[in-house]
Protein backbone atom coordinates (compact mmCIF):
# COMPACT_ATOMS: atom_id res chain seq x y z
CA UNK A 1 0.00 0.00 0.00
CA UNK A 2 1.49 3.41 -1.18
CA UNK A 3 2.23 5.61 1.65
CA UNK A 4 0.20 9.21 2.13
CA UNK A 5 2.49 11.27 0.93
CA UNK A 6 2.74 9.44 -2.58
CA UNK A 7 -1.24 10.65 -2.86
CA UNK A 8 0.08 14.34 -2.71
CA UNK A 9 0.90 14.52 -6.46
CA UNK A 10 -2.84 13.06 -7.23
CA UNK A 11 -4.11 15.47 -4.72
CA UNK A 12 -2.72 18.63 -5.97
CA UNK A 13 -3.36 17.61 -9.98
CA UNK A 14 -7.47 17.49 -8.71
CA UNK A 15 -7.16 20.22 -7.05
CA UNK A 16 -6.29 21.74 -10.39
CA UNK A 17 -8.57 20.62 -11.75
CA UNK A 18 -11.54 21.15 -9.25
CA UNK A 19 -10.59 25.16 -9.89
CA UNK A 20 -10.52 24.63 -13.27
CA UNK A 21 -13.98 23.97 -13.03
CA UNK A 22 -14.68 26.59 -10.87
CA UNK A 23 -13.05 29.29 -13.34
CA UNK A 24 -15.12 27.63 -16.14
CA UNK A 25 -18.87 27.47 -13.94
CA UNK A 26 -17.93 31.05 -13.02
CA UNK A 27 -18.04 32.27 -16.62
CA UNK A 28 -21.11 29.77 -17.74
CA UNK A 29 -22.87 31.60 -14.42
CA UNK A 30 -21.86 35.14 -15.84
CA UNK A 31 -22.52 34.14 -19.36
CA UNK A 32 -25.70 32.80 -18.23
CA UNK A 33 -27.01 36.40 -16.12
CA UNK A 34 -25.74 38.04 -19.37
CA UNK A 35 -28.21 36.85 -21.38
CA UNK A 36 -30.86 37.02 -18.59
CA UNK A 37 -30.28 40.99 -18.51
CA UNK A 38 -30.49 41.06 -22.18
CA UNK A 39 -33.60 39.31 -22.39
CA UNK A 40 -34.98 41.75 -19.50
CA UNK A 41 -33.98 44.84 -21.33
CA UNK A 42 -35.69 43.42 -24.61
CA UNK A 43 -38.47 43.00 -22.82
CA UNK A 44 -38.46 46.26 -21.33
CA UNK A 45 -37.91 47.94 -24.28
CA UNK A 46 -40.88 45.88 -26.02
CA UNK A 47 -43.26 47.35 -23.43
CA UNK A 48 -42.14 51.34 -23.75
CA UNK A 49 -42.21 50.54 -27.81
CA UNK A 50 -45.65 48.98 -27.42
CA UNK A 51 -46.37 51.95 -24.95
CA UNK A 52 -45.43 54.66 -27.07
CA UNK A 53 -47.64 52.86 -30.41
CA UNK A 54 -51.11 52.95 -27.81
CA UNK A 55 -50.52 56.90 -27.09
CA UNK A 56 -49.44 57.55 -30.71
CA UNK A 57 -52.54 55.67 -31.74
CA UNK A 58 -55.04 57.31 -29.58
CA UNK A 59 -54.03 60.37 -31.67
CA UNK A 60 -54.77 58.32 -34.65
CA UNK A 61 -52.11 56.93 -36.90
CA UNK A 62 -51.36 56.93 -40.47
CA UNK A 63 -51.46 53.36 -42.13
CA UNK A 64 -47.48 53.90 -42.49
CA UNK A 65 -46.85 54.31 -38.90
CA UNK A 66 -49.06 51.71 -38.35
CA UNK A 67 -47.00 49.62 -39.79
CA UNK A 68 -43.81 50.58 -39.19
CA UNK A 69 -44.73 49.99 -34.81
CA UNK A 70 -46.09 46.48 -36.12
CA UNK A 71 -42.88 45.51 -38.15
CA UNK A 72 -40.50 46.93 -35.26
CA UNK A 73 -42.83 45.07 -32.66
CA UNK A 74 -42.66 41.73 -34.66
CA UNK A 75 -38.77 42.01 -35.01
CA UNK A 76 -38.70 42.88 -31.35
CA UNK A 77 -40.02 40.21 -30.57
CA UNK A 78 -37.84 37.86 -33.26
CA UNK A 79 -35.07 39.33 -31.14
CA UNK A 80 -36.73 38.04 -27.90
CA UNK A 81 -37.21 34.64 -29.02
CA UNK A 82 -33.88 34.66 -30.18
CA UNK A 83 -32.74 35.70 -26.80
CA UNK A 84 -34.87 33.18 -24.91
CA UNK A 85 -33.33 30.31 -26.67
CA UNK A 86 -29.76 32.22 -25.80
CA UNK A 87 -30.44 31.85 -22.17
CA UNK A 88 -32.05 28.21 -22.06
CA UNK A 89 -28.74 27.30 -24.38
CA UNK A 90 -26.76 29.21 -21.48
CA UNK A 91 -28.55 27.88 -18.35
CA UNK A 92 -27.73 24.46 -19.88
CA UNK A 93 -24.41 24.74 -20.28
CA UNK A 94 -24.30 26.08 -16.79
CA UNK A 95 -25.97 23.07 -15.53
CA UNK A 96 -23.62 21.29 -17.39
CA UNK A 97 -20.63 22.99 -15.52
CA UNK A 98 -21.91 22.40 -12.26
CA UNK A 99 -21.97 18.98 -12.95
CA UNK A 100 -18.92 19.18 -14.07
CA UNK A 101 -17.77 20.55 -10.67
CA UNK A 102 -19.20 18.64 -8.74
CA UNK A 103 -17.38 15.07 -10.21
CA UNK A 104 -14.38 16.87 -10.33
CA UNK A 105 -14.78 17.86 -6.37
CA UNK A 106 -16.24 14.28 -5.37
CA UNK A 107 -13.55 13.08 -6.98
CA UNK A 108 -11.13 15.19 -4.71
CA UNK A 109 -12.68 14.50 -1.89
CA UNK A 110 -12.46 10.71 -2.40
CA UNK A 111 -8.70 11.18 -2.96
CA UNK A 112 -8.53 13.35 0.03
CA UNK A 113 -10.38 10.86 2.46
CA UNK A 114 -7.91 8.20 1.00
CA UNK A 115 -5.55 10.37 1.65
CA UNK A 116 -6.38 11.60 5.58
CA UNK A 117 -6.81 7.42 6.27
CA UNK A 118 -3.24 6.49 5.09
CA UNK A 119 -2.53 9.36 7.26
CA UNK A 120 -4.25 7.92 10.02
CA UNK A 121 -3.15 4.77 9.69
CA UNK A 122 0.79 5.82 9.42
CA UNK A 123 0.55 7.91 12.25
CA UNK A 124 -1.00 4.66 14.51
CA UNK A 125 1.55 2.47 12.95
CA UNK A 126 4.60 5.48 14.33
CA UNK A 127 2.58 5.44 17.53
CA UNK A 128 2.85 1.92 17.58
CA UNK A 129 6.47 1.66 16.98
CA UNK A 130 7.03 4.66 19.52
CA UNK A 131 5.50 2.39 21.89
CA UNK A 132 7.29 -0.31 21.91
CA UNK A 133 10.58 1.29 22.05
CA UNK A 134 9.78 3.42 24.91
CA UNK A 135 8.25 0.08 26.60
CA UNK A 136 11.40 -2.25 25.19
CA UNK A 137 13.71 1.02 26.63
CA UNK A 138 11.72 0.98 30.27
CA UNK A 139 12.24 -2.73 30.14
CA UNK A 140 16.09 -2.68 29.87
CA UNK A 141 16.08 0.19 32.42
CA UNK A 142 14.64 -1.75 34.82
CA UNK A 143 16.83 -4.79 34.09
CA UNK A 144 19.38 -5.22 36.60
CA UNK A 145 22.73 -5.79 35.24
Amino acid sequence: MANAASLQPLIDLMQERVDDATRILGTLVSAEQDAKSKLQLLMQYREEYVTRFRNASSNGLSLTSLRNYQSFIDRIDQAIAQQRATVTTSEQRTAEGQDAWLQQRNKLKAIDTLYQQRQAGEQLRENKREQKFQDEFAARRSKPE
